[in-house]
C-alpha cells in the first residue's frame, strides 16, 4: 500500500504495515542477491529508489539489507523478514522477477529459494511471474504453492529485450495450462484482450495491475476479479496493495 507522495515507498516495511492495518492483501516483488537470497525489490537496478547504483543481483543479501530506500529511509527487506512481519495477517501475491533477462529458461535459483522459504510459512501466499518458465519451475518444485502468470501485451517500448515474435506469442498467454497456473494478473488497461476474455470464459480468476485511481478501478472491475492498486484508497476493500 505504497504512496510515495506521502512518504511510503513500494516494497517497504511501512507500505506492508499500512496494508496490514487496513486489511489489504500485499503484492510484492522479488529479486535475487548474489548469494542466493530472495530480496524484496522491484527493479533490476538500484538507482531509481536508492542512493546506490548498479544491478541488485551483484550485491550480497547482507549488503542489500544495508541499503536504504530514498523515500522513508527504510532498508531493503528480504522475503523471510516480510513473512515474519505479515505472519498470516493478510494474503501475499509474490511476483518473481525474471532472472533470465529475456523471459527464457535460465531460471531456478530464485524459485528454489522462494519454495524453501514458503515451505515454512503457514499464511496465504501465491506466486506469479511474467516469465512462464519461472511459473513452470514453481509447479515442478513446489506444486502445492498456487501460481499464476503476470501478463500484458509485451509491447516493444517496455520489452525491448524480447524478440518481436516471442513477444507476440507471450501476448496470447499460451503457457497458462502447461505451467499449472490458476490465475493471471494482467495490465489493467488491456483487460479486453482476446486471450484474457478466453481465460475468463473458462472461469480463470483475472487480477490486474496497477490501478492508480478510483476511475481506473471502476473500469477495471468490469472485467477483473480483483485489482492491485497504489497511491489511492480503493472503492472496495478486498484488494491487493503494492
Amino acid at each position: 500500500m505504497h504512496d510515495v507522495a506521502n512518504g511510503v515507498q513500494e516494497n517497504s516495511r511501512p507500505s506492508f504495515e499500512a496494508a496490514i492495518k487496513h486489511g489489504y492483501g500485499i503484492e510484492l516483488d522479488l529479486q535475487m542477491s548474489s548469494d542466493g537470497e530472495a530480496m524484496v525489490f522491484h527493479d533490476y537496478m538500484l538507482d531509481r529508489i536508492t542512493d546506490e547504483s548498479g544491478p541488485i543481483h551483484m550485491r550480497t543479501a547482507a549488503e542489500i539489507r544495508q541499503i536504504k530506500l530514498t523515500v522513508g529511509n527504510d532498508p531493503i527487506m528480504d522475503l523471510p523478514q516480510v513473512l515474519e512481519l505479515v505472519n498470516g495477517q493478510v494474503p501475499l501475491l509474490i511476483e518473481l522477477k525474471d532472472q533470465d533477462g529475456a523471459l527464457g529458461p535460465n531460471v531456478g535459483r530464485l524459485e528454489r529459494r522462494v519454495a524453501e522459504i514458503l515451505a515454512e510459512y503457514s499464511g496465504d501466499a501465491v506466486v506469479m511471474s511474467f516469465n512462464p518458465h519461472s511459473t513452470a519451475q514453481m509447479l515442478k518444485i513446489a506444486p502445492n504453492i498456487p501460481r499464476g502468470l503476470t501478463t500484458c501485451d509485451f509491447n516493444a517500448e517496455h520489452w525491448q529485450m524480447l524478440p518481436r515474435k516471442r513477444a507476440a506469442e507471450l501476448a496470447k498467454i499460451p503457457d497458462f495450462d502447461r505451467t499449472g497456473a490458476c490465475f493471471i494478473s494482467h495490465d489493467h488497461r488491456l483487460l479486453d484482450a482476446t486471450p484474457v476474455a478466453a481465460l475468463k470464459a473458462r472461469g480463470v480468476p483475472v487480477l490486474c495491475w496497477t490501478v492508480r485511481s478510483q476511475e481506473q478501478e471502476i473500469k477495471a472491475r468490469r472485467l477483473a476479479d480483483n485489482i492491485t492498486f497504489e497511491g489511492y484508497i480503493p472503492l472496495k476493500r478486498h484488494n491487493l496493495g503494492t
